[in-house]
């Protein structure tokens, strides 16, 4: 037996094990938020901004109910069968918001926590008790390492045929020129929201009066730097040694990283925040609005990428 076959054997025996983890650490943010829907107040401290908005909080705590609901679905459709024969689009997008919403989150937590000892909201008033960060981020970072396992195993079944190679045998033909156009774009737009988040980081406060702390900042513009280097490097074959996976991978989650943090953040400061003094500066909305915008553009082009060579390499 070959060392690849022992590999995909192990895959396999692990496939039942990361799905019940993915679904079991999903339970407790969905406990909290049906809690909260229902009326409870668990881990919701007095005085909390988040109790002068219920109707708002309501909707929203069915949203985000309805998105963790998602992973679960997620887990079964990547070691089931069935999930197998869906369309490709059915799986990439939800699995690309996954990855984008849980990666900066999986990154940040614990660098906040290792630097400053605890979760920091950023805002006079604590939003939430702070074992609720816990419970809910751990569980959050549990999704991500289960997910992610489980997609890539998934992908290299049925995908692996549109990564395979070094940068430098990427063919120049198919969206080559669109794509270039497509990361220049991306590349200028991500000096707005990159440079405000880098002075952030710094400790400048100008054009900032809420958000998750400086620390929290540096880990958006890495994710920024991340989506534009390796749509730079699919698009202008940079980085020739490199095997195709390391641009496609940076794409990936950096794209999704800024494209669905940029939407939340710009979602919430449309319905919260009735407070002159809570509510995102013009200057923050700008930076949430562009870094989606950025987001959006960087996953086009790895579109481009999976399109051309599915059309033109055999599995």
């Amino acid at each position: 037996m070959t060392s690849s076959t022992t590999t995909d054997t192990a895959g396999l025996r692990l496939r039942p094990v990361l799905r019940l983890v993915a679904i079991v650490s999903c339970l407790p943010y969905l406990s909290l938020k049906l809690a909260w829907i229902a009326g409870s107040r668990l881990g919701i401290p007095d005085g909390s901004p988040l109790l002068e908005h219920r109707l708002v909080m309501a909707l929203a705590n069915g949203l985000t109910v309805l998105m963790d609901a998602a992973v679960i679905v997620l887990a079964l459709l990547l070691t089931q069968e069935w999930g197998r024969r869906v369309p490709a689009w059915v799986l990439a997008v939800p699995m690309w918001i996954a990855t984008g919403l849980l990666a900066p989150i999986m990154v940040g937590f614990p660098l906040q926590m290792v630097v400053q000892g605890g979760s920091d909201s950023g805002a006079d008033r604590p939003f939430l008790d702070g074992w609720v960060f816990g419970v809910v981020y751990g569980g959050f970072i549990v999704q991500g390492l289960a997910l992610g396992v489980l997609f890539v195993g998934y992908a290299r079944e049925r995908w692996s045929h549109l990564w395979r190679g070094r940068v430098r045998e990427l063919p120049a033909h198919g969206t080559a020129a669109a794509q270039r156009t497509t990361v220049v774009t991306a590349a200028l737009l991500a000096l707005v929201p990159g440079t405000l988040r880098l002075l952030w980081a710094c400790g400048v406060t100008s054009g900032r009066n809420i958000g998750g702390g400086r620390l929290l900042e540096a880990v958006y513009a890495g994710f920024l730097a991340a989506a534009v280097t390796g749509a730079w490097q699919l698009a202008f074959r940079r980085g020739r040694g490199l095997p195709v996976t390391v641009p496609l991978a940076l794409a990936w989650v950096g794209s999704g990283a800024v494209a669905c943090w940029g939407g939340w953040m710009a979602l919430g400061a449309l319905v919260t925040f009735d407070d002159l003094a809570h509510r995102p500066t013009p200057a923050m909305s700008l930076t949430y609005a562009v870094q989606m915008i950025v987001g959006l553009l960087v996953a086009t082009v790895a579109a481009h990428h999976f399109a051309d060579r599915s059309a033109r390499t055999p599995r």
